[in-house]
């Protein structure tokens, strides 16, 4: 049974592939991956309870099925079936249908390269995993064909291509350190590197952890690594932005967070977790000033996703039951709010003719239902009750406080006050600001939209109450079962070691 659903959730998406290169009809393309998102997000909610009984271990061993995976896949289907739903809306406006069974073709293999990348059990082939997450999106932050998006994709390529391959050779040197003691030929799953890792040369154990933090952290968008994040996030199509921040970040925070086990089964002191609080709270510190100053509605949102990953680093460092829960309940929150955001974003977006926050104003005139749901949703990406990122985030805070890096803590409390100013502020103008007179005559600022009336369709506002709904209810009601699951998931963490 377990199994099944493995091949479901991997075949699902390669099918849509094969079937729009063979189709290459825009229609067929856009539902045939709607009905995989769903294939696959369905697939995932009857995975996630066999998992608890993990982990399980499926050819020869390369692929595993663990607490830590299946959330990860929870998190990452989620933001594929909301991302599939709205790209119906958004794509046949840019009026591209002579390439748009190549997008879903690419989408798909973007999904696959998402949903394979955390149940990779071997070290090495996670990298390879997350390496193909990176070619593949290449082309789709590239897809307008603009000379920006074009500008992105290539810093995205370069950028990221560099620090997957200072993790390269971090999983290079864990690989020699572990043959030391088990020989020159072993598989390297993360339980064997785990088991090697007391006996490995602490000198070497440091420095591969180093190496793969970086690495994987420039994947991540942590900062200082982060430089690729605003400009890939702000110029792709709305649906890729939403996969790049909701689901292939998660991706890379996974491999940050197994490789943490192993530094803690390794002993060598609390450098591992301290250079991990190190970069989470950076991460904290350059999000809140772009957010405050930024003047451009996508990179708001991208500039949000450093902010909200920092946080994620933040809880896997301080680690402990509380550290983890509260990381995986932020995972799940942040990739539907940012979903939530993307959209509403693009929406506005399309209509203006505009990404500069200073031409957008009096969206509820425009979006009567979408708007609201955008404001709503602003509301509860900055971490405000009574929605479900503030419930993870106190969690967090709590965590942090009974570790040796109280000053995170509070740093951490003080920098989500300015983002929460800053971030709401920006909507304050685009929500009740009325239209300064210097722009109602500015030719270049005017409304100039590219979408047809009645834009935006049920396909763009169902995926904003489908991702609202549930950060509603779980800022109220945090389900037993989450109790149990991250519980699971922190004591596989510490296993080995002592965070």
């Amino acid at each position: 049974m377990l199994l099944t659903l493995v091949l479901i959730i991997l075949l699902a998406p390669i099918v849509v592939v094969l079937a729009c290169l063979v189709l290459r009809r825009p229609r067929p393309a856009e539902f045939i991956n709607l009905a995989a998102a769903i294939l696959v997000f369905l697939a995932v909610l009857r995975l996630l309870p066999e998992s608890l009984d993990g982990p399980h271990y499926f050819w020869h061993g390369y692929l595993i099925v663990d607490a830590l995976g299946a959330w990860v896949l929870l998190c990452v289907s989620s933001v594929y079936l909301l991302g599939s739903i709205y790209a119906i809306g958004y794509m046949r406006i840019l009026n591209e249908d002579r390439r748009l069974h190549r997008f879903y073709a690419l989408y798909a293999g973007f999904a696959l390269t998402t949903l394979t990348s955390p149940i990779m059990n071997n070290a090495g082939v996670y990298w390879i995993a997350i390496e193909l997450t990176t070619l593949v999106s290449t082309f789709l932050v590239c897809f307008e064909l603009g000379r920006e998006s074009i500008e992105a994709a290539w810093k995205y390529i370069v950028v990221v291509s560099a620090g997957i391959s200072l993790a390269l050779l971090g999983t290079v040197l864990y690989y020699w350190g572990a043959s030391l003691i088990l020989g020159p030929t072993y598989d390297m799953t993360w339980a064997t590197l785990r088991a090697a890792a007391p006996r490995m040369n602490p000198a070497i154990s440091t420095l591969a952890f180093l190496l793969v933090v970086v690495g994987f952290g420039t994947k991540v968008g942590l900062a200082p690594m982060h430089t690729w994040l605003p400009d890939a996030h702000s110029e792709g199509p709305t649906p890729v932005s939403v996969m790049l921040s909701g689901a292939l970040l998660n991706t890379a925070m996974i491999g940050i967070a197994r490789y943490l086990q192993i530094s803690d089964a390794a002993h060598i002191g609390l450098l591992p977790r301290a250079l991990v609080v190190v970069l989470g709270a950076a991460s904290l510190f350059v999000a809140a000033l772009f957010i405050v100053r930024q003047t451009n509605i996508k990179r708001l949102m991208a500039y949000s996703s450093i902010e909200h990953m920092g946080i994620l680093a933040l809880g896997f460092g301080f680690g402990g039951p509380l550290g983890v829960a509260g990381a995986l309940y932020h995972m799940l929150n942040h990739s539907l709010n940012k979903s939530l955001m993307f959209f509403g974003a693009g929406n506005v977006m399309r209509v203006w003719g505009t990404k500069k926050i200073r031409a957008i104003h009096d969206v509820p005139r425009r979006f009567p239902v979408s708007g609201w749901l955008w404001l709503a949703g602003a509301v509860a990406i900055t971490g405000a009750p009574p929605f479900a990122l503030f419930l993870s985030e106190i969690v967090i805070l709590r965590a942090g406080l009974n570790t040796p890096f109280v000053w995170a803590v509070f740093l951490m409390a003080l920098l989500l006050i300015v983002i929460f100013i800053g971030f709401l502020n920006h909507f304050r103008a685009l929500f009740f600001s009325p239209v300064p007179e210097r722009f109602s005559e500015d030719s270049t600022l005017r409304n100039k939209s590219a979408a047809p009336d009645g834009f935006p369709t049920v396909w763009c506002t169902l995926p904003m109450w489908l991702a609202l709904i549930p950060l509603l209810i779980l800022g109220f009601w945090w389900p037993d079962f989450f109790t149990r699951f991250f519980a699971a998931v922190a004591a596989s963490l510490s296993a080995g070691g002592t965070p």
